[in-house]
Order: C-alpha cells, then structure tokens, then sequence
C-alpha cells in the first residue's frame, strides 16, 4: 500500500482483508435479504437477528484475530476438553428438540457444543502435528493420537444423534491430518475400510429417520409426501428460478409454505426460486472468493500451525458449504447442515465467525511475521 494511500485511510482498517470481507458482508446482507422474503416480508424473526448475529460474531472475530500466537497454542488443549466435558454434559443434561438431544441452556442462550468442537478439532490436531517431529509422522504417533482426538467427540455427537456434525468433524481432522503429510495409503485403506463397513453401518449404526434420509437421496419421487418431501420441494423451487428468479418477495414455494425449513437448511432454494441461476452463481462466486482467500492465507503461512490452522478452517467452511448445496439439491442426504452465511442460524454462524477470525489471525500472522525466515 503506497504512502498517499495510508494517509487517507487509518492504518488499522487499511489492513483488514477487504479481499475477503466485502464478499463476507454481501453474502450477509444477501442472506438477509432472502431472510426477509423467507418471513413473508418482514425483517422479523429472522432477518434481523441474522443481521444481529453476524454483527456480534463479527467482533468476535475481530479479538479472535488479535490473539498472539504463544496464548492460542496455550489454551489449545485445555479448551478442547472444556468442549469435550461439555458434549458429555449435553448427554446429561441437554436440551432435546425434534429426537435430538443438542444443546446445553445457558440461561442467557442455548449452546450446541458440538458446533464449536468443528473449529477445536482443526486447533487441535494442527498443535499436535506442529510439535510431531518430522520423522515420526509415519509412525503410530501419527495416527492413533491424532484418530483418538477425533474419534471422542464424534462418538458424543453420533449418541445426540447428529451425522451431519459427525461427518463435518471427520472431514475437519482428516484434511488437517492429510495436509500435515501422513501417508495417503492410510486414508486411502481407511477409505476402502469405511466403504466395506458401510452396509454395517447403515443398518445397525443409523437410525431409521436417517436411514429414510440415505434412501430417499436415490429416489425421492418414492415418497414425495413423506421422506422425500424436503428434496422434492427443494428441486421444484430451484427449477422454478429459471435464469433470473421470479422476483423479490415473490417465492410461492417458500410463502405457501411447501418448501420446508425455508429459512435455515433450504434458504439457498429459497434464494434460487426468487433470484434464479443468476442469484446462484452470485452466492457461489461469494464462497469461492472467500475460500481461495483462506487457502492463501494457509499458503502464505510461516510454519506448520499457522498452515494448517488455515488450511483446516477453509476445509471446515467448505464442508459447510458443499453439502447443503448437495443436499438442498438432492445430490447428499438431508443432514441438517446450514448454509453459511445466508442461513437463519446462530449455532452455525458461531462456527463459521470463529472460523473467519482463525484465518484473520493467521493472516495477521503472516503480515506481521519477520521476513525473510520462518516464525518460530
């Protein structure tokens, strides 16, 4: 940035990733827009505390960033087991809604544990492997440290039970675990190993709602009205968009109430049926700038903890993002999973927020560390 330009603009907001921000901020502000028509037009109930939220989780972010590298590594470990004592307090104490038991009441608001177990797993894992001499990370170190980490808070989550967030700490932990260089034929054993165990696990592991939910991925025209409503309704109101949408406000499928959950899981259907594929590509060219900033950001990093913080985060973010555009059209099974950003929400926007001031962090990180070697 050249002198004439710094004396215009203070320093501290001359230094933010505007790069990424301003995508962030328009797909807020999109995703409260379709919040709105979503509610009948009506900025309540919930465009205004998506807009709220995002405002509160902003600043979040914004101390997340500020933190100094030698505090994060501190508090790593000790909060992940404050987390994991938590999904176990959920299994005795928690909140159930609709079969599931999810949520620890606070008083002042009701907390989903495992939703911030998404971003601990990657702090996590990304400590342990940046300690892991390099020539162990082909030893069982390497491996069942690491598994054990993962493997605790999934086996909480499957017991609430919730296989979206399941998978979502899975895919976490693994991209962070393929990136720190463990060899790929153990993921590709564990690949083969999970697609042989898979019948098992549908049978005896699912439950029956979620086994409906696998099976009407193949074929929800078998139960239109039943386990394949969610889908069914999702790929008419998408279809129906056309090019450019019916128009603001005027979303039949969502206002005449056929399009479940119009607001959180299917908002991008929402958004589809009135700004048709115009308002698509716009939403996913939003995410595909955010997401390429974050893996520069892991590029540019200056060690291994701050490369795969990044790199982890980004992946957490993307997981988010690719299977509720696979589920809201019938390309993944209904598994709860909201649309980052755009979705009414405050679990998920929790997430996503500490997930943007990590990669904020690193970035700053990496503006701030000596050039010309790496930070210790």
């Amino acid at each position: 940035m050249n002198t004439a330009r710094r004396g215009i603009i203070p320093d501290p907001i001359a230094r933010q990733p505007w790069g990424m921000l301003i995508p962030l901020f328009m797909l807020v502000a999109f995703g409260a827009a379709v919040l709105y028509s979503a509610a009948g037009g009506s900025m309540d109930p919930y465009a205004s505390s998506h807009l709220t939220r995002f405002g509160v989780f902003l600043v979040m972010a914004g101390v997340i960033a500020s933190l100094p590298r030698p505090f994060v590594q501190i508090m790593i470990y000790p909060t992940y087991i404050v987390v994991l004592l938590m999904l176990l307090a959920v299994e005795v104490m928690g909140q159930v809604r609709g079969g599931s038991q999810r949520w620890l009441n606070l008083g002042f608001m009701e907390l989903q544990p495992s939703e911030l177990m998404k971003p601990m797993i990657v702090l996590t894992l990304a400590l342990y492997f940046s300690k892991l001499p390099v020539g162990l990370i082909t030893s069982w170190r390497a491996l069942l440290v690491p598994g054990a980490m993962i493997a605790l808070p999934m086996g909480l989550v499957l017991l609430q039970p919730d296989l979206g967030t399941s998978l979502a700490l899975a895919f976490g932990g693994g991209v962070v675990m393929l990136l720190a260089g463990l060899p790929l034929r153990w993921f590709f054993g564990a690949g083969a190993a999970a697609a042989a165990a898979a019948p098992l696990a549908f049978y005896f592991g699912l439950q029956e709602y979620q086994q409906r939910r696998v099976l009407t991925m193949f074929d929800p025209e078998a139960d239109p009205l039943g386990a394949g409503y969610h889908i069914t309704q999702s790929k008419i109101a998408i279809g129906s968009g056309g090019l450019f949408g019916k128009g603001f406000n005027n979303g039949s499928q969502s206002h005449l109430q056929y399009l479940p959950e119009p607001h959180t899981d299917f908002v991008f259907a929402t958004m589809a049926e009135e700004w048709g594929l115009a308002g698509g590509i716009f939403v996913i060219c939003m995410f595909t700038i955010i997401l390429r900033w974050g893996m520069r950001v892991a590029y540019q990093a200056k060690d291994r903890f701050a490369s795969l913080v990044a790199a982890g985060m980004s992946a957490t973010i993307f997981f988010y993002i690719a299977v509720n555009l696979l589920m809201v059209m019938g390309f993944a099974p209904v598994v709860g999973i909201p649309l980052p950003f755009m979705s009414h929400g405050g679990s998920s926007m929790l997430t996503n927020m500490i997930c943007i001031g990590a990669l904020m962090m690193v970035n700053r990180w990496n503006r701030d560390a000596p050039r010309g070697g790496l930070a210790s």
